[in-house]
């Protein structure tokens, strides 16, 4: 027994070189995997960031601009607002818009106050200073844009004094125009609302 016990403990085995490179050539390959997948992750995350950053700015290349104030008509008799009139302009560096009127139109107005909401009401355009003749508003074009209340479908009750309400311009792409205003206390025949 003390013979085997002898053989036991002068037994010098142990890891060779060439275990030892294995081991190491495996520690190798799975940091290598793992970089891979960090990285891979990494420029995919970052290209998926360019693509939203670029969407954003493409948005707000689309949107106009309100120039000069809203005018309001109306009828003085009946004490309420008849029709409303603005201008819009493209903003600097955007992206023609497509101003085509309804029944047709990729521009879509909205109205509300405090009773009441009407989505995709009729406007209609007139093209101030030059205009290239399409039905696109480009830089360095003006749109009138006027809304008459007396023809959306449901308007009750009327615009009258008083009254605050809001124009909500949704372009085909970029960020809509809000417009919100109040009516004076006493309706006239062309007001300008500030």
């Amino acid at each position: 027994m003390t013979s085997k016990l002898r053989r036991v403990l002068r037994d010098e085995r142990g890891i060779t070189a060439l275990e030892t490179a294995i081991i190491l050539i495996a520690f190798v390959v799975v940091a290598a995997v793992l970089a891979y997948t960090i990285l891979s992750a990494g420029i995919f995350a970052t290209e998926r960031g360019k693509e939203a950053i670029y969407a954003g700015i493409e948005e707000v290349r689309g949107s106009m601009e309100l120039r000069g104030s809203m005018i309001a008509e109306g009828d003085t008799v009946a004490g309420k607002v008849t029709k409303l009139i603005f201008t819009v302009a493209n903003v600097a560096g955007g992206e023609p818009i497509d101003l085509t009127e309804p029944p047709n139109n990729v521009m879509v107005i909205s109205y509300r106050d405090e009773n009441q909401h009407h989505t995709n009401i009729t406007w209609s355009k007139a093209w101030l200073g030059k205009n290239d003749g399409d039905e696109l508003l480009e830089m360095g074009e003006l749109a009138e844009i006027t809304i008459d209340l007396t023809a959306i479908t449901g308007f009750t009750p009327t615009l009258g004094t008083n009254t605050v309400f809001a124009i909500e311009v949704k372009p085909g792409r970029g960020a809509s125009l809000i417009l919100e205003r109040t009516t004076p206390a006493r309706i006239d025949k062309v007001m300008d609302l500030e």
